[in-house]
């Protein structure tokens, strides 16, 4: 490493196998992404590197060994970490706790990555229609599923419906086997994924017997008024404008209305206008809705994800 320097921390011994991890895995993943080197003697934990990447690191280290008094952390929380440090907003990482959306399954809660998933949780607390659009992996769905299981189990709203458009990308459907039911549920399977993180399978099974969730194409919305619900339109840039229209005047009282997408990622057939990007342009002056792009910045994925995305994008 050029023109590298060091700094010195006073960190307990008894901290540093949970904050270097199980075999180091922790501290080797922050050491090679910021292209730092630590280590550990008598005492004292030394970060040696560029100005820059040590000062990320020692922020960082600090940071977790701050968790590492309150509570268990896993190598999510440490990535995540890792992607605030080395965009500069590890501070806010205090104030992402206040934002805590509870839910009840396996995770028990969910907590915003970046600054703007942040104002997007909060953005869905305070308006009744909010369109989240972005390129994948930012967590657009997955936000959007929490804040729905949370309202719910407050009782804020009395459904939960899940909703995408059954549009055919590269497989047509009656190609698919079974009925029509099997033929619909590759569209909606990812819907399914983030519900069953946020809520306990027999919960699930439950609400949708009793009709409280409903996860069906956007086709089944037509002619309905959805009122105390929280209703979720995914992969919205793959509506017409017909379709976006229909969705949006669904909107009852005392509901919220979620529409997530990427307008980059269109499956219409050639000269059909996407309704996501027509409804961004015709809507963008009204007060009432919120508009959150969410970018690269805001994806959190695993390292290896980031350098496969990278090999592709060097060789195109």
């Amino acid at each position: 490493m050029s023109e590298a320097n060091s700094k010195k921390l006073r960190i307990p011994e008894a901290a540093i196998p949970k904050l270097f991890g199980n075999n180091d895995r922790y501290i080797k993943i922050i050491t090679k992404t910021l292209n730092t080197a630590v280590s550990f003697v008598g005492g004292e934990l030394t970060v040696t590197g560029n100005d820059a990447d040590m000062s990320r690191t020692v922020e960082l280290l600090q940071y977790l060994h701050g968790l590492t008094l309150e509570r268990e952390f896993g190598m999510e929380e440490v990535q995540t970490a890792l992607v605030l440090a080395q965009s500069g907003d590890l501070s806010f990482a205090g104030e992402f706790e206040k934002d805590r959306v509870t839910v009840s399954g396996s995770l028990k809660y969910v907590l915003p990555k970046t600054r703007n998933q942040r104002r997007y949780i909060n953005s869905i607390r305070e308006k009744d229609m909010v369109f989240a659009y972005g390129p994948a992996c930012t967590g657009k769905t997955f936000l959007a599923v929490a804040m729905a299981v949370n309202m719910y189990l407050e009782k804020r709203v009395r459904r939960i419906v899940l909703t995408r458009p059954a549009v055919e990308a590269g497989e047509k459907l009656g190609f698919l086997p079974g009925d029509l039911a099997d033929k619909i549920n590759p569209y909606l399977r990812p819907l399914h994924d983030a519900l069953q993180a946020m809520m306990d399978p027999d919960m699930i099974i439950r609400l949708v017997e009793r009709n409280i969730i409903e996860v069906a194409p956007l086709a089944f919305m037509r002619g309905r008024t959805l009122s105390n619900a929280f209703v979720i339109l995914d992969e919205a840039q793959n509506t017409t404008i017909a379709q976006m229209k229909m969705f949006l005047t669904r909107l009852g009282f005392g509901s919220k209305v979620v529409i997530t997408g990427d307008t980059t990622q269109i499956d219409l057939p050639i000269n059909t206008d996407s309704g996501l990007t027509h409804a961004l342009e015709t809507l963008k002056d009204l007060d009432e809705i919120a508009f959150l792009y969410l970018s690269e910045k805001d994806m959190v994925r695993h390292p290896l994800v980031t350098k496969i995305v990278g090999a592709y994008e060097n060789n195109l």
